[in-house]
């Protein structure tokens, strides 16, 4: 998977002058970084210890597999995937300052497709499409091979000459993909064209084991598809959930290793539940017995996905103080007619209350549009306020508010407060246009209102300390620690922040901030 390579000195020189004569463009991209034969890791991980000193740089992406299997005359070796590239989520000046200060034998690549002025520019990768390539490279890429024969080729078989299945996926992070099926020795692969960033040019690939995916033949199947990883959190939410109610307290996070340490590798609820009896761990033995068919389902998907990918949950689930603010599972188990319950953590009370969301659903088949009403479960914290005269009720948006708490300057301007552009319109006249911003006020407004207005009920509060623990949240005061003033207070946090989340989802801009409402709301 090739990409542009850099420009003479001459033509980067000019390139230069001409980012330099625009670096007030404040736009949020993925550009692409090059590095040195085999630095990657290094222009990485300088690229993170640089975010922390810099504003305006949210995300710093170096694939994790680096290397795939290439077909070559017959014989399949090992080699980079991405050789010398980072992706980096940011604004021009910022990537630029930093080659400049601290790795000048980098370089952004160009996209050289024609443009109207006829000047090069960076290569931006959208986000749709990065959010896609990082599911593959993170679930599929180790067992990719990359065929040295055009896509075309395999449109039929070499012995028979008989035309080749064609197939679609269904789910996973390789939904959608439709390619042949295609024999290779014994076993039966998924040979699918993948766009180069840039669009200039595809590269074919194949997936071995065909029979490990959903698909279908010549069938475009119907669904609101989630993605991989949305799953996996929902599984291990459950659990944490599960086994905080059981009153592990601080000994959540290595229950939760011993129970997926277990199901990976003997996937069976039973054989777990009896071997938490042995153990006098009756409580959260039962507990589990009475999973739902679906909560079991979600559960022992993650235990494979554990399994073919030992230390996962380990790995991303290092710290818990409080789960996200809007899951589809309470963890307590609550009566058909309660509407509430509460946790008791280190340091605060954990508020966990239903909460019927209304959604705008649409039909593709049949062209049909409805409202939905789901039940998701609230998590709100309380505990006393720093001077003991009131409450603090906090809901937990740490990882949202890390990456926006990064943008600064006339970024962070444009990303809150921006509204119009004005945008010319290559038609020979004089005409122009005005391009909406994609902005929290023109988009969240709820959320805008939270981070502009100090006046807010809503504020987000940077490192909040929550039981000894730092969250990043949104939270509210209360004056009075009398009941009314609390269910007030409650009442207020828990509709902003479902307003918040709704106005988020709903649009169809602020695509990067959708995906990291993921760490918020997980969604069904």
């Amino acid at each position: 998977m090739t990409v542009t390579m850099r420009t003479d000195s001459a033509e980067r020189t000019a390139d230069r002058q001409t980012v330099r004569d625009r670096l007030d463009n404040a736009d949020f991209s993925w550009f692409v970084v090059a590095s040195l034969p085999h630095q990657e890791k290094k222009l990485a991980s300088m690229l993170m210890k640089y975010r922390e000193e810099s504003g305006n740089l949210l995300e710093v992406y170096c694939p994790t597999h680096t290397t795939v299997k290439v077909e070559r005359n017959g014989k399949r070796e090992c080699r980079p995937l991405l050789a010398g590239r980072v992706f980096v989520l940011s604004i021009e000046q910022v990537i630029v300052n930093f080659i400049e200060k601290h790795y000048p034998d980098g370089f952004i690549l160009y996209d050289r497709r024609d443009t109207a002025s006829g000047k090069a520019r960076y290569l931006t990768i959208p986000e749709p499409q990065m959010r896609l390539f990082k599911d593959f490279n993170e679930n599929y890429a180790e067992q990719a091979v990359i065929l040295e024969r055009p896509y075309t080729d395999y449109a039929f078989n070499p012995k028979t000459n008989e035309p080749n299945d064609i197939v679609k996926v269904i789910d996973g992070p390789l939904a959608g993909r439709k390619g042949y099926l295609v024999r290779f020795g014994r076993s039966r692969g998924l040979v699918f064209r993948m766009e180069t960033h840039g669009g200039r040019g595809h590269v074919a690939i194949s997936v071995p084991d065909i029979w490990r995916f959903h698909v279908v033949r010549l069938h475009n199947a119907e669904g609101d598809r989630q993605a991989v990883g949305t799953v996996k959190e929902r599984a291990v939410d459950l659990l944490i959930g599960i086994i905080e109610s059981c009153g592990y307290g601080e000994n959540t996070l290595p229950v939760l290793y011993e129970i997926t340490g277990y199901l990976s590798a003997t996937p069976t609820l039973t054989g777990l539940c009896k071997e938490l009896e042995k153990k006098g761990q009756s409580q959260l033995a039962q507990r589990l017995t009475r999973l739902g068919t679906e909560e079991a389902s979600i559960v022992m998907n993650l235990m494979r996905y554990e399994h073919d990918n030992p230390g996962y949950v380990s790995a991303n689930w290092k710290e818990q103080v409080m789960r996200p603010f809007l899951t589809p599972s309470s963890g307590v188990e609550m009566d058909d007619s309660q509407e509430e319950t509460c946790l008791q953590h280190g340091g605060f009370t954990e508020i966990i209350r239903k909460v019927d969301v209304t959604e705008q659903a649409f039909y593709p088949s049949e062209g049909r549009e409805e409202q939905t009403v789901t039940t998701y479960y609230a998590h709100v914290g309380i505990m006393p306020n720093s001077a003991n005269t009131g409450c603090t009720l906090f809901a937990n948006w740490d990882a949202f508010l890390d990456k926006y708490f990064h943008t600064e300057g006339k970024a962070n301007e444009k990303l809150l407060k921006g509204t119009t552009a004005f945008t010319a319109v290559n038609t020979g006249s004089e005409k122009s246009d005005d391009k909406a911003i994609e902005s929290f006020r023109n988009f969240a407004p709820t959320l805008y209102n939270i981070l502009s207005d100090t006046a807010s009920e809503v504020q987000a509060v940077r490192g909040f300390n929550a039981g000894g623990h730092t969250l990043n949240v949104l939270a509210i005061e209360t004056a009075d620690t009398d009941a009314a003033s609390i269910e007030a207070a409650k009442e207020k946090l828990i509709i902003t922040c479902v307003n918040a989340c709704k106005e988020i989802n709903s649009t169809a801009r602020l695509a990067v901030w959708r995906r990291y409402l993921r760490t918020v709301w997980l969604h069904l």
